[in-house]
């Protein structure tokens, strides 16, 4: 029997492995020496050992209080396919800012070594050029970016298509639209390095995120005040960094890390016991991820939390303070007692400082008196950055803003105070998001579907006649916008504009002037067919009720060519005379509020239109909430 071949190499075959794809939420980064200087193994060896030492120095310089949500940056010696270089890869988890932490110590570290290359993807891909898709050039697509992209001498550098022509062996004469292989990259990048591409605006809109560091390094973090048992607050202190996964076992908990939390305090390994107030370093991600949880205090913790709220209530600082506290110890709980985590390294470090603790029954642990000479014990930042103000977000959105100046109580004008949405950054990133939003809807030269279609993406078998004809058809059939307008408002029964009744004027002269031609003639023709189609579906359209604008007896009598008008009944003179002059479609601006209403506050399309319309109607707060408005 005869078997079909797939073209599938087997083991043995030389069969290459499966795909390799990178994990959610992590960056990977690869580090390579392209100087004609090195002519032996040794002497790269030992400049690449020169990078990873730089790495650290640079790490230490820059990185002395920051936290990490998951791993931290670090990159090893790797050798393969005959090459060797600097390999590392970093799971930043819910932080994007530590991926961009990322971009940016590399990119300094490509500034400091001239012959250092360095290539960087994430799960997505070539995320620098998502980034800077609003200025890439229409042949740079997904299909092809990979091995393309890379960063030299604090540049972004990108291998054109006419380097890979030059460097296949295949065809000298046609680009290979196609992704590069690591190997074809680093040919090119070391044969002819000139050639490769380095545009300022893609530059600029692929390093955007970083035109803060490095002091946004520092911008990111956040110190609070929170109450936690003495021993935590120890091990805080020797193990800042022991936060972040802390917080993230809170964040991503489930029921079987619950259940050591519902046991009775004296089990527990971080009882809440002896208290105290310390100042905790948080990221802004780390800080909000607790903030914002509901969580149900533990047994252990309900009678504290009880006390506390009858001596200060519910939103005094050191209610607030005790249940962000509680979250904290709630977290570290967790880790430590779930057994998945027990091969994380701060988890073994955890336990061997509680196991010191246990040694010397504790004694070990601070006072307060060595508690209050800790460092910035007493730091708590403002936390207004958590707060969002719709209003002043929706204004961002359609990028008004607020005034820059307002008048006083004594009539001068000043500065405003600050916006109550995000801080500068945030409101940077969501103009710069607005700006490009809206350059692509206004993009004259895009597609129907709204985004450029590509050469790519048409089919090569088609041949150069079919074009000419797909343009030609596209010329015959044009959109006129007033032609249109004046049209729909005759088939909804609304008086033509003044503009449209000059319009229409000026075009029975022009029909006149069409008649005296027999090519026009032919043109009048179409025109008077595509009239008699529109009235046949003005016809059905008014006998289903969706042009009913006012849905009285004499409209529809007139609609509907009637010589004379339908008898009314008493009740409907009643309720024309009480409407007279008001024209509204109640089963329109039902639908609307509807779907207004059946977004619970989000964007859609009902909250959409009315906007478009100037209507900025309230949230709806639902039945109950109406109900005890009106009672």
């Amino acid at each position: 029997m005869d078997t079909q071949d797939d073209g599938l190499k087997w083991f043995g075959e030389g069969f290459d492995g499966f795909p390799k794809r990178l994990p959610d939420d992590c960056v990977e980064y690869s580090l390579f020496i392209i100087d004609s200087k090195l002519k032996t193994q040794k002497e790269l060896l030992a400049r690449l050992e020169a990078v990873c030492k730089e790495s650290l120095k640079l790490s230490e310089s820059l990185l002395k209080e920051y936290i990490w949500q998951r791993d931290v940056f670090k990159i090893e010696l790797e050798s393969g396919k005959g090459l060797m270089y600097l390999h590392g890869l970093t799971n930043y988890g819910d932080s994007v800012e530590d991926e961009w932490l990322v971009v940016y110590i590399l990119r300094e570290l490509s500034n400091r070594f001239p012959g250092l290359w360095i290539k960087i993807v994430d799960t997505d891909g070539e995320f620098l050029l998502i980034e800077a898709a609003n200025a890439l050039p229409r042949w740079l697509n997904p299909e092809i970016a990979d091995n393309r992209v890379w960063l030299h001498h604090n540049q972004l550098r990108i291998i054109p298509l006419t380097a890979a022509a030059a460097s296949s062996t295949t065809d000298k004469t046609a680009p290979i639209s196609r992704s590069l292989t690591l190997e074809e990259a680093l040919k090119i990048i070391t044969s002819t390095p000139d050639i490769l591409i380095n545009s300022p605006f893609i530059e600029e809109e692929a390093f955007y995120r970083l035109r803060n560091y490095p002091d946004q390094i520092k911008t990111s973090m956040h110190h609070a005040m929170i109450t936690i048992p003495r021993k935590l607050a120890s091990i805080l202190h020797d193990r800042p960094m022991s936060i972040a996964p802390a917080t993230e076992a809170f964040y991503l908990r489930d029921p079987i890390a619950l259940k050591p939390l519902q046991t009775n305090s004296s089990e527990l390994i971080f009882p809440p016991n002896d208290l105290v107030t310390v100042s905790t370093r948080f990221t802004k991600v780390l800080f909000a991820q607790l903030k914002s949880q509901h969580f149900e205090a533990p047994a252990a913790w309900k009678d504290i939390l009880t006390r506390m709220a009858k001596e200060t209530s519910e939103t005094g600082k050191r209610y607030v303070r005790l249940g962000i506290g509680m979250k904290v110890t709630s977290g570290f709980e967790m880790l430590v007692t779930d057994p998945k985590n027990g091969d994380s390294r701060v988890v073994r470090e955890l336990k061997i400082l509680l196991d010191d603790l246990a040694a010397g029954n504790e004694s070990d642990l601070p006072t307060d008196q060595e508690v209050a000479k800790w460092t910035d014990v007493t730091r708590e930042d403002d936390e207004s950055w958590l707060d969002i103000n719709f209003e002043d977000f929706e204004r961002e959105l359609q990028g008004k803003g607020k005034d820059k100046t307002k008048s006083g109580a004594s009539g001068t004008f000043g500065p405003e105070p600050p916006s109550g949405f995000g801080d500068a950054k945030t409101q940077a990133d969501l103009k710069k998001m607005v700006e490009r939003f809206e350059a692509f809807l206004n993009d004259d030269e895009a597609g129907i579907g709204g985004a450029e279609v590509d050469d790519m993406d048409q089919d090569d078998d088609e041949d150069e006649g079919d074009e000419e004809d797909s343009e030609d058809e596209d010329k015959d059939v044009s959109f006129d916008e007033k032609e249109f307008a004046r049209m729909m408002r005759e088939m909804m029964g609304m008086p033509p504009e003044e503009e449209d009744a000059e319009d229409s004027t000026g075009e029975a002269r022009k029909i006149e002037e069409v008649e005296t031609s027999d090519e026009e003639d032919n043109q009048l023709d179409e025109a008077r067919k595509i009239r008699k189609v529109m009235e046949r579906m003005e016809a059905e359209l008014n006998e289903a009720g969706a042009l009913d604008l006012d849905p009285t007896p004499k409209k529809l009598s007139a609609l509907k060519g009637e010589s004379k008008a339908t008898p009314k009944t008493v009740e409907e003179e009643v309720h024309e005379d009480s409407d007279e002059g008001v024209d509204i479609d109640f089963n329109l601006a039902k639908n609307l509020l509807e779907s207004f209403k059946s977004q619970a506050g989000m964007a859609g399309p009902g909250g959409n239109l009315l906007g478009l319309m100037g209507l900025q109607l309230p949230r709806d707060e639902g039945d109950a909430a109406s109900t005890s408005k009106r009672t």
